[in-house]
């Protein structure tokens, strides 16, 4: 796998060719940048920029207006080899707060181990209704340590809506909901994508979250997509190295609230 060819092939088909996430939300191309509007719970972004130093601080403002006549929180998300060099420090200056950096990473369906090895007396739980959905907000509570709310009520709408996008599944421990994670299935292009997957502390470091990626690898290559991609942190990123994910560049959501 190139990085360098699978990277253009990023951001030409999920930023600059980006198709709306989940019902109600839309995606427009103006001021140089291409932005995502989500519903009241969804989520809301700019997805792409092709700006310069004399066009940056005048597309910022564009979508800063925007988002905030809706009363919308809103993410820029970053990556490493956006333009202008100092977009970051524009952002920060237009009142962005930037979250952890992340790492951009991919690999190809067809190169990925796909056997799931679960812990004994752990079993997977495909979501597919509410009492799946609560279970799933209940992990990314414990696991995150943030509100889930928003989260919850989005994967409500588009299991509803639009169930062929999306894959998510809970791993129990009897009865007892130890780690989660779901799978975005574009309608065209050629990644899907692995987002969420969190595990409670005291079930960290027993193979679980190998465990969650290798499941939706498989649903991923059973669905045709060529390659897989994931935005790390620095805690997965050792292990999906190891699992056959390569680098492409960073990512940082910078968020800003009206």
């Amino acid at each position: 796998m190139n990085p360098v060819e699978v990277l253009a092939l990023f951001d030409r088909e999920m930023r600059q060719g980006a198709r709306p996430e989940g019902p109600g939300a839309r995606v427009e191309r103006a001021d140089g940048v291409v932005r995502q509007t989500g519903t009241e719970h969804g989520w809301s972004a700019v997805l792409w920029s092709g700006l310069d130093e004399s066009a940056a601080d005048a597309a910022i403002a564009a979508q800063v207006r925007h988002f905030t006549e809706l009363g919308r929180e809103f993410e820029w998300k970053l990556y490493g080899h956006d333009r202008p060099s100092d977009l970051p420090a524009r952002l920060r200056a237009a009142g962005f707060v930037p979250e952890p950096e992340e790492t951009l990473m991919a690999a190809e369906t067809g190169g990925l181990a796909t056997a799931v090895e679960l812990p004994e007396g752990v079993r997977l739980r495909a979501v597919t209704g509410a009492a799946g959905v609560d279970l799933m907000a209940e992990v990314h509570e414990q696991a995150f340590g943030t509100d889930s709310s928003r989260l919850r009520q989005h994967l409500l709408d588009r299991l509803a809506a639009q169930p062929d996008t999306v894959t998510a599944v809970v791993a129990m421990a009897g009865e007892v909901p130890v780690s989660s994670a779901r799978l975005e299935l574009p309608a065209a292009g050629s990644f899907a994508g692995l987002w969420g997957g969190g595990t409670v502390k005291p079930w960290r470091g027993r193979g679980i979250y190998r465990a969650l990626v290798a499941h939706r690898a498989r649903i991923a290559a059973e669905r045709g997509y060529r390659y897989v991609q994931v935005d790390a942190s620095p805690d997965s990123r050792p292990i999906l190295q190891r699992l056959g994910f390569v680098p492409l560049t960073t990512t940082t959501p910078w968020i800003h609230r009206p």
